[in-house]
């Protein structure tokens, strides 16, 4: 799962964002910060469970932020203040629980984490609280959803996203709402300045016969003539491919004006128009204990409710990890336990009566339909790479192909409920 703290790890490499605790206690940040990020949500979902630790670092004479996936710690779950859960790291600073392992509504959790030096870090307790169930989901085309000035030339359409969700009676309810948007993926891999080699041919002797092999690579290398200035060279991917975009924004709701009432009605995402071709888009309500939502409320107000990232006093608000040997460190992020429930829509696009972000480059050209996500994520049109070297000597060339990657921004497994 995406949390919020994601969202503030994007932004820490323009400046440090707000954060938050139990109590929020602001920091005044310098220059020379150095700083530890945490992002980890525990959810009662069938997906990945994982734990994400950064080091925020800024340069001492450029004042810039830069962020370091803090790798080969121990990570351990504690449920319920007895069962321990250790934590494998998948990729760099990333660590993930086992697959099986789901969080349950009503039981406990706590982070533990000791660092590659020994440094020992540890979160508040978390009990994961219920959420009820989207009863209703509506999707609308608007040609004006979007804020004014988020993308270039005046783009604003996409699509307005309203649910009906029962509000339990008799207790104090927070929630947050994320989306999720699937859209096919045609290329996988992108060179600059290099090009990309998928397989090597590689020969050796053995009882006076020349034995030829293929050896795997996958990846960018320089080319054999590497032409003067900037160039892109992108391949296609190997299987299918979708890659998921996030919301940009938080949506968080405290029930105190409808406990027991139906939140009817409440606007939960918009989301871009990026390109005419159909996606499938999944809508995630979130139940938040009282302490993550006071969390994410501060933080949204310091980000979002500002002029901007340039409006915003280079402080953070320390969360709910501490340092068990200084008490004084600040450590940014929030972990949590949280239960989700998912609503998912086909957007077949049809009713689309604005162009797509992703529908003309820059110099009002179309774009064809499968390359617009690529133009749209890298603001240019897909160059298709060299041929590669044949398979077998004297063989004709090819067209090197990637594979897709999985990971939090894509997958190579069909999502449930797309439809072609």
């Amino acid at each position: 799962m995406r949390s919020f703290v994601t969202l503030l790890s994007c932004c820490f490499a323009v400046l440090i964002l707000p954060l938050g605790c139990v109590d929020p206690e602001t920091l005044i940040l310098r220059g020379t910060v150095d700083v530890i990020v945490v992002d980890g949500t525990i959810t009662n979902l069938a997906e990945a469970q994982t734990i994400k630790l950064n080091r925020s670092r800024a340069d001492p004479l450029t004042g810039r932020f830069g962020v370091l996936a803090i790798k080969k710690a121990t990570v351990t779950i504690v449920v319920d203040s007895a069962q321990r859960i250790n934590c494998h790291e998948t990729v760099d600073g990333t660590y993930q629980l086992p697959a099986d392992f789901r969080g349950q509504i009503g039981h406990a959790y706590q982070l533990q984490i000791t660092l590659s030096n020994g440094t020992q870090y540890v979160s508040s307790q978390q009990i994961m609280p219920a959420v009820p169930p989207i009863e209703k989901l509506t999707v609308h085309f608007n040609a004006n959803s979007l804020p004014t000035g988020l993308y270039p030339n005046g783009f604003r359409a996409g699509y307005d996203v309203v649910i009906n969700t029962p509000d339990p009676p008799g207790q104090r309810n927070q929630y947050r709402w994320d989306w999720n948007l699937y859209e096919k993926q045609k290329w996988c891999k992108t060179c600059y300045r290099g090009m990309y080699i998928d397989t090597v041919q590689d020969g050796y002797l053995r009882n006076g016969v020349y034995i030829f092999t293929r050896r795997a690579v996958e990846d960018c290398v320089e080319p054999p003539v590497k032409p003067n200035g900037d160039f892109w060279n992108d391949y296609r991917c190997r299987s299918q491919c979708w890659d998921i975009l996030h919301n940009y924004t938080l949506n968080v709701f405290d029930d105190q004006l409808t406990n027991g009432g139906l939140v009817n009605g409440r606007q939960v995402a918009q989301v871009p128009l990026f390109t005419r071709q159909p996606a499938l888009l999944e809508i995630r309500q979130s139940s938040l204990t009282a302490d993550a939502y006071r969390y994410v409320q501060l933080f949204q107000q310091q980000t979002q409710n500002t002029g901007g990232l340039a409006d915003t006093p280079p402080t953070a608000l320390v969360g709910n990890v501490m340092n068990r040997a200084n008490a004084r460190e600040a450590v940014v992020g929030y972990f949590t336990a949280s239960a989700v429930v998912t609503a998912r829509h086909w957007l077949d696009k049809k009713d689309a009566t604005r162009l797509s972000l992703g529908a003309y480059d820059d110099k009002g050209e179309i774009v064809q339909g499968d390359d617009e996500l690529h133009f749209v994520q890298n603001k240019r049109v897909p160059v298709q790479g060299p041929e590669g070297p044949p398979f077998t000597g004297g063989g004709s060339g090819r067209y090197i192909t990637a594979s897709c990657v999985s990971g939090d921004d894509r997958t190579p497994v069909k999502p449930v409920g797309w439809q072609n």
